[in-house]
This record gives structure tokens, sequence and C-alpha cells, in this order.
């Protein structure tokens, strides 16, 4: 019901944070078990698919690098047309879809199209020559399933992170040898400390004089919208509004306040954080009107880059449509997931399906960007498009990053400031 009814339905909403999930009891019974499914692990982007790995050790035959051109008689452009039918994208910026099916391939096409005892698979070879396989079903015997006490022991065994390490993984700047390029890595706006983060690195940038810097947010789904707007106000160059309209169509979750998480408590925020105009929905004037200046004390006035990606969304879409088209600012890599013109989020509970139990999220307001675009279908475009390629996937080169340094070093060396390699 989750992944044929409810899934190709929130895909017809066209809004990223509408999205459907198992019920907690599925969940509760399904963690820590390895279940069966299709055995390849693809990488895929546009209308290519490459074999990354295979869950069936003993499989010597499809193996990392070919070129998946059909499974079970679907060709690869069918196959991913049906399975993106199944996942939420904000209009139809797809480019984080290709990111979700790379991240666990055999997850979406068993619960999409369920499971085979063998799968026909078509393939490339090294030598470009087509081929046709029949790849068995990944399964292991219900004995070696771990139950969740072994599960939990497992995870206690695992060596703890300091607290260095865990805000690394969500925040980090680190300048290269030459002294006059930094790169900045935000995975998130919702953890990570980011306000005295933000204070001691562009303290720090702006005290060792560093030119260029490099904000990667190709992994930040979002978090909290002040937090993006902070760190537009320490590289943006002009004055700025966080929307054009942030409103909702709604005054009260009632009567379906008992099946949705914080019912009660989201009528109470929707009426403190906003006020009804004389279209008939409430607005957030804050968001609206109010101007919003650029830091004055260590505000970063070089060149910026900052990396896009699929996964580039909410939050974090703000704050490139903020600075996007800005002196000395620009984007590279890929579409962003979030889109252009506007998003749906600010209160997103969830819904729970009184049969199923299964869980929607609902985000009650709808935001239009700042200085929008014309309602397109797009993601925000990068000024400067760096693709994924086979030849760097091969070879595990961050091709994004990599393209940028490129550039910023090519610079350095006209001027005379040529890197000092390691």
């Amino acid at each position: 019901f989750t992944w044929q009814v409810m899934a190709p339905l929130m895909n017809k909403i066209r809004c990223g944070h509408t999205s459907v999930r198992a019920s907690k009891g599925y969940e509760a019974w399904s963690a820590g078990k390895r279940l069966p499914s299709f055995p390849l692990l693809l990488r895929i982007w546009n209308d290519s698919m490459i074999v990354t790995g295979n869950l069936n050790k003993n499989d010597s035959l499809i193996k990392k690098g070919m070129l998946i051109t059909s499974i079970n008689g679907k060709t690869t452009k069918e196959l991913l047309a049906d399975m993106m039918g199944h996942l939420t994208t904000d209009s139809h910026a797809d480019n984080i879809n290709y990111i979700r099916l790379s991240s666990n391939f055999p997850y979406f096409h068993r619960n999409i199209y369920g499971l085979s005892d063998n799968y026909e698979v078509i393939y490339k070879d090294s030598s470009g020559l087509e081929k046709k396989s029949h790849v068995p079903l990944f399964k292991i015997p219900d004995s070696t399933w771990r139950s969740k006490a072994r599960v939990g022991k497992a995870l206690k065994k695992a060596p703890k992170l300091s607290r260095r390490e865990k805000m690394e993984k969500i925040r980090s700047l680190k300048t290269d040898s030459t002294g006059q390029l930094a790169i900045m890595t935000i995975n998130s706006f919702l953890k990570g400390h980011l306000r005295g983060f933000f204070r001691r690195s562009f303290h720090d940038l702006k005290k060792n004089q560093v030119s260029n810097l490099i904000i990667d947010l190709r992994i930040n789904g979002g978090g909290r919208i002040s937090t993006s707007t902070l760190l537009a106000r320490y590289i943006s160059r002009k004055h700025f509004r966080l929307a054009d309209s942030a409103y909702t169509a709604t005054q009260s979750l009632r009567p379906y306040s008992r099946y949705i998480k914080g019912g009660v408590i989201n009528d109470i925020a929707i009426y403190f954080i906003s006020s009804r105009k004389k279209d008939g929905y409430r607005h957030m004037y804050q968001m609206e009107k109010k101007k919003i200046r650029p830091k004055q004390n260590r505000h970063y006035d070089h060149r910026v880059f900052i990396l896009t990606n699929g996964p580039t969304f909410s939050a974090s879409t703000l704050f490139c449509n903020i600075v996007k088209g800005q002196p000395g600012i620009l984007l590279a890599g890929e579409e962003t997931g979030g889109g252009w013109y506007g998003n749906n989020g600010i209160l997103i509970p969830d819904i729970t399906l009184p049969e199923t139990k299964i869980r929607v999220r609902l985000p009650l307001f709808r935001i239009v960007q700042y200085n929008h675009v014309p309602k397109t279908s797009n993601g925000i475009i990068p000024d400067i498009k760096i693709s994924p390629s086979y030849e760097a996937l091969m070879k595990g080169v961050d091709r994004k990053i990599e393209t940028v340094k490129q550039m910023i070093y090519a610079e350095l060396k006209e001027k005379n400031q040529i890197p000092i390699r390691n």
C-alpha cells in the first residue's frame, strides 16, 4: 500500500517535503534485517546505470563499471521513468532522485517491483558488446538475520567518535597549502552549532586573507531557515528578503488533529507566526517584508564558489537563490533538488493514517522564493555545470570539487601565486 498506492500519489503532488514512509511497526520489524533484494548496486544519472557493486559475492560475471541497459525486459529509460514516478520531488527537479536511487537501488527496486528468483539483465562488457545474464535474487538464511538486540550490541562496540569528529561530519573548514583557498563543508543547517562555527570560520578567513572560498552544500538537505540565512549574511553583497510570499491556506488542522503529530501545537504555532491577510491566507510577515542586511563584521568579500547537487534541498536552496547572480559568487555542480520557484515547508508534521499506520509528511506553508524566477519545473541551475562522468566514477575522483579547484589554481598561477603542492 505504501509503495503501490501512496508513493505514486505523493509523486503527483510534486512537493519534495510531502512524502510517505512505513509504519513504526514495520520499521521496528525490519530493523537489523538483511531483506532479499535485487543484487546489483548501481550509480545512476540521466539514462545511464553503472554497476558499482554486486551483493552476490560469488557472481563474477557482472562487474563494477559495466553499463546496464535492461532489467527484466525494461530498458534503462523505461525503468527509471517508472521508478521516478514513485519518488517525491519539488516540481520536476528529478536530480535528487538519481542520488536516492544510486544510494540503494536494491531497496527501491524491491519495493516498487517486488522480488524475482532470477533477474534478466542486459549489460555491456568492457569491449562494449551487449550481453545477457540471469542473476539470482540476493538473499540470506533467516538464521543470519540479526535481531534488534544483536544490532544494538554491535553498535555499542563501534568506536565512539569524539565531539570534534561528530561536528566535522556536519561541518568543517579546511585551507589548502597555498593559503588562498578554503573549503567549507556544510552538510546540514539543523545541527553542528553552526552560529559559532560561522563566526570562527569567517574570522579566520578574514584574518588569513583567504581569497577563494568553496562552500560545499551537495548533501545539505536543509534545516533551519534562520541558519541558512545567517550564512547568506556572511557572503551576500546586498540586502535581501527571504521570500516574496510565505503563507498557509489553513487556519486549523481540526477535525483531523488526532491523526497529525503535534496537531494542537501546530495550530498554536500557525496562529503566532502568521496573520490573516485580505486574500484569506495566513502570511508570515517576517519572511515576506523584512529586509536583511549583510554582516558588517567578518563579512567575506572575496570570491565564492557554491557546490550544489540533487540533495541540495529546502533551506540550502533558499540560500542558493539569495546569493545566485551576485558579483563574485558562482554556483557550480548540478541542478538542486529543491525547487527554484519555491517549496513547501516551515511546519512539517506527520499524518498517521488510521488503518495502516503509514506516515505521510504534511508541509503547512507555501514559500515562493525572493525575487523568484518565473514558475518553472526546475531546481536552481548552476552557473558552472559539472556533470558526473564515467571516468571520474571509476577512479573515485570528486570531479566537481577538483574542477573548481583547478579553475582557481589556474588563476592563481596567472597571478604568479603558484600553489604549493605537498
